[in-house]
């Protein structure tokens, strides 16, 4: 694996501090800046808001470049306006920093990933899009935790600060290891990708993995009120909780990168099956300590463990559209990220209780799993199709179409 990849990983641990951190400074950002709760918690909105539009747009951007200089373009962006934010002391500023930090974040992503997937042979390009995750899983468990850490200590400015100076040895790493020029053929015309991204193999992909992760960011993002208010734990076990979630999707991104490349389909409809039943299991039983800490890094892993498969299957039906592949794959998670956390909040503010926002990731989670399963029959060959399908095998000698690999369609 070129050293390169794991810089990627590097600057994204940085970028994904930034992004979960602000649910440890709420309250320290709205005293100092004199704003209510809410309006502080709308600074989580405007990243999301910018993830989502960002992706696409910034590809588009920086399509024309070399993806050093974008990548270097979007870092040097993301490191300024941490510095500006750390500095204001107005709340409209903040809030404008935080939007345009969400689409430099963005791009950075989207450019990343299809980077990372670029320098490395097939059988590599899963666990090369694990590593580029990976790098979030990490922010998770490390980067969340020591940034609530420094706004508890020396203020909500010094996370801020932290996460500029993290990002500094990600742009020189990435300026000396990324390299300068991209190999390859000529750009493809936007509007074949688009044509690619938009057809029928994608779609349904896509949407699965905006489903998944609309069920994992809306039962991560009211994890404290369960564990405090329904499972009756003290408030010391929810950092040792969001620990755990986080070790255990750090192990999903890892085995997913080993195993997705080779059998992408059956890790993606086992982490679905298994995502359905884990959230429906941990709404059945949030009230026992026991069971609840025990669930909590299992379904990190099989959260993240898909959700970086679905990445993986993205990147490989879409060879025609190296672009904007990684830039539909980051709005599609981002999506989930945003709207799953206010289908959780609807269900709260309805009054059915605090093992509602997991009820409602069940309830996602049988939605995607509709979708695979309703994509997978509506391509399941006609017995015709299946004689037809045989005949050209025999035809080319059985060594299969170019480019294609045994268990790589839907």
């Amino acid at each position: 694996m070129p050293f390169a990849v794991y810089v990627l990983g590097l600057a994204v641990f940085a970028q994904g501090t930034s992004e979960f951190m602000l649910s440890g400074l709420l309250s320290g950002i709205a005293a100092d800046l004199g704003v209510s709760l809410s309006a502080a918690g709308l600074l989580t909105s405007a990243f999301a808001v910018g993830m989502v539009v960002g992706a696409p747009l910034m590809a588009l951007f920086s399509r024309a470049w070399p993806r050093r200089s974008a990548l270097l373009l979007f870092l040097a962006v993301f490191v300024a306006v941490h510095v500006v934010g750390a500095l204001t002391p107005g709340y409209g500023v903040l809030l404008a920093t935080r939007f345009v930090g969400a689409l430099a974040n963005a791009g950075f992503w989207a450019v990343a990933l299809s980077t990372a997937v670029a320098m490395v042979p097939d059988r590599l390009k899963g666990r090369a899009a694990a590593v580029v995750v990976g790098g979030v899983t990490i922010a998770c468990v490390v980067g969340v935790p020591a940034g609530a850490v420094l706004g508890e200590s020396w203020g909500w400015r010094s996370a801020f600060w932290a996460v500029a100076i993290v990002s500094l040895p990600a742009f020189v790493a990435v300026l000396r290891t990324v390299p300068g020029t991209d190999v390859g053929a000529d750009p493809v015309p936007v509007r074949d990708e688009l044509r690619v991204l938009t057809g029928p193999r994608l779609r349904p992909v896509l949407l699965t993995m905006a489903l998944v992760q609309g069920a994992t960011f809306c039962a991560f993002s009211y994890l404290e009120p369960l564990l405090t208010r329904e499972t009756g734990l003290g408030a010391g076990w929810v950092p040792v909780s969001l620990a755990l979630f986080g070790a255990g999707a750090f192990a999903g991104v890892t085995v997913a990168g080993r195993f997705a490349d080779d059998h992408p389909v059956a890790v993606v409809a086992t982490g679905l099956a298994a995502l359905t039943a884990g959230w429906s299991a941990l709404a059945l039983t949030a009230g026992s300590p026991v069971l609840t800490l025990a669930l909590i890094p299992l379904l990190g892993l099989l959260a993240f463990g898909t959700g970086t498969a679905l990445i993986t299957r993205v990147l490989g039906l879409a060879p025609g559209a190296p672009t904007l592949a990684g830039a539909f794959s980051t709005t599609a998670f981002n999506l989930g990220a945003a709207v799953g956390p206010w289908a959780g909040g609807l269900a709260l503010d309805a009054g059915f209780g605090y093992r509602a926002p997991v009820g409602v990731s069940a309830a996602l989670m049988v939605l995607a799993l509709l979708v695979a399963a309703t994509t997978a029959k509506s391509r399941r060959p006609r017995a015709g199709e299946r004689r037809l399908s045989a005949v050209n095998r025999c035809a080319r000698g059985r060594r299969g179409s170019p480019g294609e690999r045994p268990g790589t369609r839907l």
